[in-house]
């Protein structure tokens, strides 16, 4: 949705679009190109490789994709090509991630045993690996099927024998098997869990939506998932007192093993600056087919490097200062793996791309975004990205509009249709979210598409995967890292003014919504917001080596409207985050905060279940601890928190904080 605009950003606007035929930031014979060798179907015949493997974290799926990224790494010409590994067994942490074992699966499927012996396939693991939650483990069962419900209350389970039977529930299996398997005594459940709701929610019944077991939970046990045309059926035979009997056979396990993750360069020119690296990064793990989801991204990532090799190689572009960086991990763990496991790479990236579903064609509802970071982490880098997405835009709507453009960006086996990017503001669910935690600091671009009708189903399918979208993708995402690896202070003039076009596109779209708050509260958001451009000129300075004008950027950045507002309810509190554990604390397979928290008989704090009125809880916790850097006390925290999701009481805030304390996350300062 467009927010009414002031009329001097409509002013801004409207020359910057006047003049926007022009490329950004690169030289038009570059930009001309990179738009010329980038190819859609190259980055789509990579996907439609990478499709066929399950790919789950440490399995021989997830190797077999990464041994292609590699082998079509090493063909482009990509320097320093590994596959670097690192234990995963269980008990290793990498920062706040504890190391979840490999799971791998041979077989399963899914039988309803009728009378005199026959017996119909519901479910098949060769057929669709959808069909097997993630962590079951292996089986041979025969037993009848009873309907929980949701199965996630005791209540669900009244006047119900499910000792020795399985289960059918509406909920994921993980979030079953605790009351199922270990209180009630079942043997196995079958679920129909219907996650990632959009508008699209329900029209498909024949989708099988992917599946997840606890990893670390006691209980162990399988997990089958069918669609919901199919568990409608069970579901009304068995209320009209019928009675279904299934065989469950699952040959499924975990075993201890790696996280691999790929890794491949093309080295800087600078003999200093080549030691800084700007990544395009994207997660390889998922099941099979996770085309959009995320093959695209790891793809189109490809795509870039080989784009940028040859172009360099062939000289059409200059060989960057920066060394240009491409992983290719499992999501989220192991980019903690990687960044805790070799602190160098941390200490090295100035900068991201990452890229997570980025090739969604029209049947799959996807609208596709340029996000821009937290709050917490100031950053140009996402200004500079717009900048090269809203080109995309001007010049992909004028082909769909008119059947002209200079840069159309259309692959010959795409669609035609305008891009229609959107600018948005920070929101959680990848690697980026690792990144830009405080314990890392790197500012990431974030290329994503929200909604998408089949992500987490058996039809993300590569059939439903535009090339000309891999290509617009990949040169944004190309243009983008190119510029950042190559960008030097002469730069800076241009660089500033798309900061300052950025900053008030985002304060025209925020400072609407100052009339439903408190005045205090008011004051706080627009004090903040003049503060948060302290610090994009600070980040600017800092990434050129240049020396930051008109003082101080930090200390800009923690004066503020708190100082002279009453302290109460733990406000004058100031933590300071520890060096270790390095990471979110909301991480896959375990939670570092709720697992101490219960083990320690710690209430969880009330910040999680927390709603303001632009984010939830998730939210308002990574950027309380992002803001914990020991000058902040808890009220210019809250009111930090309060500017970029909606008000939030300081007693959760101090309440968050605390508890990060008592568990060893951050420590008090006096």
């Amino acid at each position: 949705m467009r927010h009414a605009l002031p009329f001097v950003v409509l002013f801004l606007l409207a020359d910057g679009v006047a003049s926007a035929q022009k490329p950004p930031l690169l030289p038009e014979k570059g930009v001309a190109a990179l738009a010329q060798e980038l190819s859609g179907e190259t980055a789509k015949r990579n996907l439609e490789g990478i499709a066929r493997f399950h790919r789950q974290r440490g399995s021989q799926g997830f190797h077999s994709a990464a041994e292609l990224v590699a082998e079509r790494a090493r063909a482009y010409g990509l320097s320093d090509v590994a596959i670097l590994q690192f234990p995963a067994d269980g008990k290793i942490f990498y920062g706040t991630q504890r190391s979840r074992p490999a799971w791998d699966a041979e077989f399963a499927e899914l039988w309803e045993m009728k009378d005199g012996g026959a017996a119909i396939k519901m479910a098949s693991y060769e057929a669709e690996p959808v069909v097997l939650a993630e962590d079951s483990e292996s089986a041979d069962v025969t037993a009848d099927l009873v309907d929980v419900g949701e199965g996630t209350k005791e209540s669900d389970y009244a006047g119900k024998d499910v000792k020795g039977e399985i289960v059918l529930a509406g909920a994921q299996p993980g979030a079953v098997q605790d009351l199922a398997v270990g209180k009630f005594g079942a043997m196995g459940i079958v679920s129909y869990a219907q996650n990632q709701k959009t508008a699209w929610w329900g029209e498909d019944e024949n989708l099988i939506r992917w599946g997840h077991l606890k990893t670390f939970s006691a209980n162990k046990t399988f997990g089958l998932m069918v669609s919901l045309k199919t568990a409608r059926a069970l579901r009304e035979q068995l209320s009209n007192g019928e009675k279904i009997q299934l065989r469950a056979i699952v040959k499924a396990g975990q075993h201890a093993s790696n996280y691999e993750v790929v890794t491949a360069t093309i080295p800087g020119a600078d003999p200093k600056l080549k030691e800084e690296e700007i990544a395009f990064s994207c997660h390889l793990d998922h099941q099979r087919p996770g085309a959009n989801d995320n093959a695209s991204g790891c793809v189109t990532i490809l795509e870039v490097a080989r784009t940028l090799q040859k172009l360099i190689s062939e000289g059409k572009l200059a060989r960057p200062a920066r060394t240009i960086r491409f992983i290719w991990p499992p999501e989220i763990e192991g980019t903690l793996a990687l960044l805790n496991g070799k602190p160098e790479f941390a200490a090295r990236i100035k900068a991201v791309v990452h890229m997570d579903m980025v090739g969604g064609g029209q049947v799959t509802k996807a609208v596709f975004h340029v996000t821009r970071g937290p709050l917490s982490l100031p950053s140009f880098v996402h200004d500079v990205a717009w900048a090269f997405a809203e080109f995309v835009n001007e010049q992909s709507y004028k082909f769909a509009a008119t059947g002209s453009a200079e840069y159309p960006f259309v692959a010959p086996e795409g669609g035609k249709e305008p891009l229609q990017a959107q600018d948005s503001a920070y929101t959680m669910g990848s690697d980026h979210d690792v990144y830009q935690d405080s314990s890392f600091g790197i500012p990431a671009i974030y290329l994503n598409d929200w909604p998408d009708r089949y992500i987490h189903t058996n039809f993300d399918t590569a059939a439903n995967i535009d090339p000309t979208k891999l290509k617009r993708a990949a040169f944004i995402g190309a243009s983008s890292g190119y510029f950042l690896a190559s960008m030097a202070p002469q730069s800076l003039p241009e660089v500033e003014l798309l900061v300052r076009q950025g900053s008030d596109l985002y304060k025209a779209s925020v400072f609407p919504r100052l009339n439903s708050l408190s005045a205090e509260d008011a004051v706080c958001i627009e004090d903040f917001h003049a503060q948060y451009e302290w610090g994009l000129k600070g980040r600017l300075a800092q990434f050129l080596h240049m020396p930051l004008k008109d003082g101080s950027a930090n200390t800009a950045n923690h004066a503020g409207c708190a100082a002279d507002r009453e302290q109460a309810n733990g406000g004058d509190w100031r933590f300071r985050r520890k060096a270790e554990p390095r990471g979110p604390v909301a991480v896959f397979g375990s939670d570092y905060v709720n697992d101490r928290t219960a083990a320690s008989g710690i209430a969880t704090p009330r910040i999680f279940s927390y709603e303001g009125l632009w984010g939830g809880g998730e939210e308002y916790a990574y950027e309380v601890l992002n803001f914990a850097d020991g000058v902040l006390d808890a009220q210019q925290i809250r009111d930090r928190v309060s500017a970029e999701y909606g008000p939030v009481p300081l007693d959760m805030v101090a309440e968050y904080l605390s508890t990060l304390e008592r568990i060893g996350v951050v420590e008090r300062v006096k």
